[in-house]
């Protein structure tokens, strides 16, 4: 019996374990029913975005959906901008590690939205990609 009481805890850790992994698999397929036609796709634990049609939009994702959704017309962004634990980066020199990431779009008006990223390699390219073109 005492062999027994002894494996409980183990079970109990492995029960948790697959309901966390079956509770990411259910926010991703929601994402991507989501993200289906979208020019450019995001997903990461922290923020769902997708570009389509000159729209960027954004949330945070869940099994029942993508919740607080957020939309900026493209032509809105004037400049983009990969903040590092609240710090600016060089987008040519990323920092090896970092807290917390995000990308900032500046929006006519003084404005601006923040998306969050958890990878400051994919962070730059979407930086990169969402650039204001010169005309």
């Amino acid at each position: 019996m005492i062999h027994g009481l002894m494996w409980f805890p183990l079970l109990a850790i492995f029960i948790g374990l697959a309901w966390a992994g079956w509770n990411e698999y259910q926010k991703v397929e929601v994402y991507r029913q989501w993200a289906t036609g979208a020019e450019r796709a995001k997903y990461d634990i922290r923020a769902a975005l997708k570009q389509e049609k000159g729209v960027l939009i954004w949330g945070t994702p869940s099994r029942s959906g993508i919740l607080e959704l957020q939309t900026l017309a493209m032509d809105e962004v004037k400049a983009t901008t990969v903040k590092v634990d609240d710090h600016p980066i060089d987008l040519d020199r990323p920092p090896n590690r970092s807290s917390s990431i995000v990308l900032e779009l500046d929006v006519s008006g003084s404005d601006t939205r923040r998306i969050p990223f958890t990878d400051v390699t994919l962070a730059i390219q979407w930086a990169i990609a969402l650039q204001p073109t010169s005309v």
